[in-house]
């Protein structure tokens, strides 16, 4: 019996193992703040079942459930679902509200606000002959989903961690739509779909607070390659020129 009780004693003497870094839900689970009670801009938080299942079947990467690569995917992929569908930026719980910027291939660094206000896609694509800036944040969403009913995306590398995260990410989805969209000068332009592949990579910084909520997210990469895959040519693009107060029309 002495033993016995000696043996007991002696285990619980052992030193307990020290518990690894703690993370928010964000960086844990891709889907984490679509269980918040906020004011979401369709009136309830976004299914993305269909693209998950996507970004498994499709995806490049094979990381750990706790690396590094999949922690900062399931931040991003968090990020992404309050600045396209969170209405008040501060329920946005994967930022600093106070501090955090936004900035495309070195320019200007934006708020949240300007994000809410212009949308996603025309806070990261520059106008230009396929795409222009003057499209709502409703119109410049309905113009992908149809085009691309779902666009995944991961993280392929990171080459550095908290508080300065940068990593190389691939987006990508499968052009099931047609393209329709206004461009730079308001005109309508159409590329006919090509049920192919759209297949687009770049490079984000990341710089984190010590709750890792983010502070400022710069990114580089080419917002045209995207429209040059959807293969653009005389026989599948057509432009609608905007109609003139006098009624003139002129199609290209």
């Amino acid at each position: 019996m002495g033993q016995v009780l000696g043996k007991v004693a002696v285990e619980d003497e052992k030193p307990k193992q020290p518990e690894g870094p703690s993370y928010p839900d964000y960086m844990l689970d891709s889907n984490a703040v679509t269980y918040d009670k906020a004011t979401w801009r369709y009136g309830g938080p976004p299914d993305y079942t269909v693209t998950r299942q996507m970004w498994a079947n499709e995806k490049r990467g094979r990381h750990g459930a706790k690396s590094l690569e999949t922690l900062v995917e399931n931040l991003v992929k968090n990020w992404e679902i309050e600045a396209s569908h969170k209405m008040d930026v501060s329920q946005w719980r994967t930022v600093d509200p106070e501090k955090y910027t936004f900035s495309i291939n070195g320019g200007p660094p934006q708020d949240a606000e300007h994000m809410l206000k212009v949308g996603t896609y025309s806070a990261v694509i520059a106008p230009n002959k396929y795409y222009g800036a003057n499209s709502t944040f409703d119109e410049s969403h309905k113009t992908f989903r149809d085009m691309m009913p779902n666009f995944a995306w991961e993280v392929l590398e990171v080459y550095s961690g908290p508080p300065v995260a940068a990593f190389k990410w691939r987006h990508w989805g499968w052009m099931k739509g047609d393209y329709v969209g206004k461009n730079e000068d308001g005109s309508t332009v159409t590329i006919k779909a090509h049920r192919g592949i759209l297949d687009i990579q770049g490079v984000t910084v990341a710089k984190l607070n010590d709750k890792l909520q983010v502070t400022s997210l710069e990114t580089w990469f080419d917002p045209t390659d995207m429209f040059r895959q959807m293969r653009p040519s005389d026989e599948t693009m057509t432009t609608k020129r905007m109609e003139c107060p006098l009624g003139y029309k002129a199609d290209m």
